[in-house]
């Protein structure tokens, strides 16, 4: 009986060992680090690989390195001349200090989405609606500018920040369809006045060249008969002079009788 109470004790004891070896020794993966804490104060972070911790004085907890996406549901903001719009947008971020993220937030995750919230809506609170829909890359800036200064004390960088869908109310939609359908008739309107007058222009060029065409062939063609008729004019023999006639050398002999 002793021999077994004993045994059991034995067993308990190197149960209880494994157990907390096994708790001692943690693997973190090379995304990640292990925040320490050894009776309550933080010691530093560890990692990659394997970690030791003394049991029940130290614990661990761990932190992942990689970019995270969240994404923020459509919200309901009032633009700078009271206009409201839905939107929705992503944003990327990612941890580089990962003590500071344990210790200065409490929940990283909510404490984020509320400070998205409402740093969206007084980006937009600022912005006309105009702008708001034309200028969504200036917006993504200052989105992305805003959360970094708030979440660079908690040890986490904004990398990027995307609006995805922007819905104006239904009376802006209508009249944004309607410039719309009026800016591509005017648009229809300018072409083909602008055809006609091309053509026209093309027409009158036609006729001119056409014009100035004939009257340079007229010019050569007179050039051309002018110098025929001299070439005539060198071509015919002379007249003999009349002092010639007369003479007596060539005077034929008379064949009068006497």
């Amino acid at each position: 009986m002793e021999l077994t109470f004993a045994l059991c004790g034995i067993g308990i004891v190197v149960l209880f060992a494994l157990v907390l070896l096994l708790g001692a020794i943690r693997i973190v993966q090379e995304y990640e680090r292990l925040v320490v804490f050894r009776l309550g104060r933080c010691v530093g972070e560890r990692g990659p690989g394997i970690v030791f911790l003394i049991p029940i004085m130290d614990r661990g907890v761990r932190v992942d390195l990689r970019e995270q996406v969240r994404e923020i549901p459509q919200q309901t903001s009032i633009t700078k001349d009271n206009a409201p719009i839905s939107i929705d947008f992503v944003w990327y971020y990612k941890v580089i200090d990962p003590a500071k993220t344990v210790l200065q937030v409490g929940s990283f995750e909510a404490a984020a989405m509320y400070m998205a919230t409402t740093t969206l809506r007084s980006v937009i609170g600022g912005i006309p609606l105009d702008d708001v829909l034309s200028q969504r890359e200036q917006i993504n800036q200052m989105l992305r500018t805003r959360l970094d200064e708030v979440t660079e004390r908690w040890g986490v960088k904004v990398t990027n920040v995307e609006i995805r869908e922007i819905i104006p109310p239904r009376e802006v939609q209508e009249a944004m369809n309607r410039q719309m359908t009026a800016e591509r008739v005017r648009r229809a309107v300018v072409t083909e006045s602008t055809g006609t007058r091309e053509a026209a222009i093309n027409v009158a060029e036609g006729e001119k060249q056409a014009t100035i065409l004939k009257a340079e062939g007229d010019k050569q063609s007179s050039i051309l008969k002018a110098e025929a008729g001299s070439r005539r004019r060198r071509c015919r023999p002379k007249a003999m002079p009349r002092r010639w006639r007369g003479s007596s050398a060539l005077r034929r002999p008379s064949t009068r009788r006497r």
